[in-house]
């Protein structure tokens, strides 16, 4: 999950003018109660959970309660074996031992792991390794045929190393012609750019470090690609990704490119420019991972309430149990488990609320309402990454999905933050409701991050799927300007994925009822209306659904 910072309080409120006709909040909102609420994320968040970790003691306590919770409330079991659908997962570690060496005809240059660089393989392999692959800069790394931007243009990549930038052309430009100025797209993203280098058949992907575009430092890079890699286990190992994957520093790129008698800042400038051509470098990399692998098993819990006219149509409510665990390494006598209330006790918490408002409704909904609760999302996304690449319902026939990560107990506000404001139709829904509960609507504070990658919905919209996220707004009914950006830094630098993030008896939720109340509303309207939401002409994942929609309609 991601708390977002002080800048929201500086943007100017959407207005609610032209909006559809006044909407009401749905009566069986009210069964979306403070005591329910309060009680899920108690359990959860409470000692006895030992903090949520997939594969641990407190995972089977977290998918026992949340399966017996979905039957006293009256969903069906979401598989034909039950509620929960088995994730395979495979961890991999990779020796920090390896050297990446680039050579060319006039020398070579050696970089050592962690300090220059980070290397891994998502192949399920004891070795992997590159042999005097010839590298390529291939600029951003990007085919985005609605941008008319193919950095592979007349490539073929096989044996070859790509050399990738981070983030997209918008972000250096800031020109709202080039792809979205300076708003993230999908292609920004790190996971794309090795998504796509796979797709071109190339044998290793190495991503240039630069903070900026990143929006984290070396550090974070570093630490978090040392250690143990966990995935979703594919049939055929993940063989289709490239034998090397990693990130080097600027430095070390800085480096290459001299080797290979190229100016770096040139060509960066020039990547960031329509027609940019893929440069081969004329040199070649050399590296090789050992691994140990262990393989395991989690679960996805999933609950569903048949839709009374269209039940194989389908709109979801997901949010993510896991944590973090318990520290072994913290003394006796002292607190050591992550007991994430905050992230995310709160958003399970919330889907299984708004279960119970469908739940309590006088009519079922016309399409069905499935509740799904993921596992490992600290890790990367994994449950819902296994869903959305094996979904128990078709994402063709998937209206929306709403995603829940962390609902801070700030009280009531007079605003709603949309995280990638811009996507879908869904936030015309959201504004009309919105707009009842006397609230207007804000765009992400921080679009240059890209946050709207970096939670569950974002493994359905991948396939297509309109999916929205919100965060509670910053200007506060109760508290002068400023608190409610105050307690996120607070929480940010104390509590987030701390052991410190435990519940409280003194918490204000009422704003955090006031949004699942408002999340509750626009699901019940999509699961209700005939039409379909739809992405706005200027995502990138448009093309993706009107292709999928397509193809349910054959």
């Amino acid at each position: 999950m991601r708390i977002l910072s002080g800048l929201a309080c500086s943007l100017l409120a959407l207005s609610t003018a032209g909006a559809a006709a006044p909407a009401t909040i749905p009566a069986a909102a009210e069964a979306i109660t403070d005591a329910g609420y309060r009680g899920a994320v108690k359990t959860l968040a409470s000692d006895e959970f030992e903090g949520r970790k997939p594969g641990t003691a407190g995972e089977a306590k977290t998918l026992a309660y949340l399966e017996g919770e979905f039957r006293k409330i009256g969903l069906k079991p979401g598989t034909a074996t039950g509620y929960r659908e088995a994730v395979p997962l495979v961890e991999i570690t990779a020796a920090p031992t390896a050297r990446l060496v680039v050579s060319g005809s006039s020398g070579h240059v050696e970089f050592a792991f962690a300090d220059d660089m980070v290397v891994w393989t998502k192949r399920v392999v004891a070795e992997s390794h590159l042999k005097d692959s010839p590298l390529v800069f291939v600029g951003y790394g990007i085919v985005a045929p609605e941008y008319g931007w193919n950095d592979y243009a007349g490539l073929d990549m096989h044996g070859k190393t790509a050399l990738i930038l981070v983030n997209d052309p918008g972000f250096v430009t800031r020109d709202p012609k080039v792809f979205k100025g300076g708003t993230m797209t999908y292609y920004g993203r790190w996971t794309y750019k090795y998504e796509e280098a796979m797709r071109q058949g190339a044998a290793g992907a190495l991503i240039v470090h630069q903070t900026a575009p990143a929006a984290y430092g070396w550090d974070v890079v570093r630490d978090s690609n040392r250690g143990p890699h966990l995935d979703p286990e594919t049939a055929d190992g993940n063989a289709k990704r490239a034998a090397i994957e990693g990130w080097i520093t600027l430095n070390a790129a800085q480096q290459i490119f001299a080797l290979a008698g190229q100016d770096f800042a040139h060509l960066e400038a020039a990547a960031a420019q329509p027609g940019f051509q893929p440069v081969p470098l004329g040199v070649a990399a050399s590296v090789s991972v050992s691994n140990a692998i262990r393989h395991a098993r989690s679960a996805n819990v999933i609950g569903v309430l048949e839709g009374a006219k269209r039940p194989q149509e389908y709109v979801i409510y997901i949010a993510h149990w896991d944590h973090f665990g318990k520290d072994a390494a913290v003394p006796a006598g002292q607190d050591g488990i992550y007991n994430g209330a905050v992230d995310n006790a709160t958003g399970v918490a919330g889907i299984m609320e708004i279960a119970k408002a469908f739940a309590h409704a006088k009519q079922r909904p016309a399409r069905s309402v499935v509740f799904l609760a993921v596992t490992a999302e600290e890790a990367g996304l994994l449950g819902s990454a296994y869903y959305g690449a094996n979904p128990v319902f078709p994402l063709a026939a998937t209206a929306a999905a709403f995603n829940i990560d962390a609902l801070p107990p700030v009280g009531r506000t007079r605003d709603i933050e949309v995280i990638g404001y811009g996507a879908s139709e869904l936030e015309d829904d959201l504004k009309v409701f919105a707009a009842a509960q006397g609230r207007v609507l804000k765009p992400d504070s921080e679009p240059g991050k890209g946050f709207f990658f970096r939670s569950d919905h974002f493994m359905l919209a991948k396939y297509g799927v309109p999916a929205l996220f919100i965060d509670t707004g910053t200007d506060s009914r109760t508290h002068p300007a400023g608190w409610i950006a105050a307690w996120k830094a607070d929480y940010e630098e104390h509590r987030y994925h701390q052991p410190s993030d435990e519940y409280r008896a003194d918490w204000d939720v009422t704003g955090s009822l006031e949004d699942l109340r408002l999340l509750y509303a626009v699901g019940n309207h999509v699961a209700n209306e005939a039409s379909w939401p739809a992405w706005y002409a200027t995502s990138e994942f448009r093309a993706i659904r009107e292709k999928s929609r397509a193809g349910a309609l054959h």
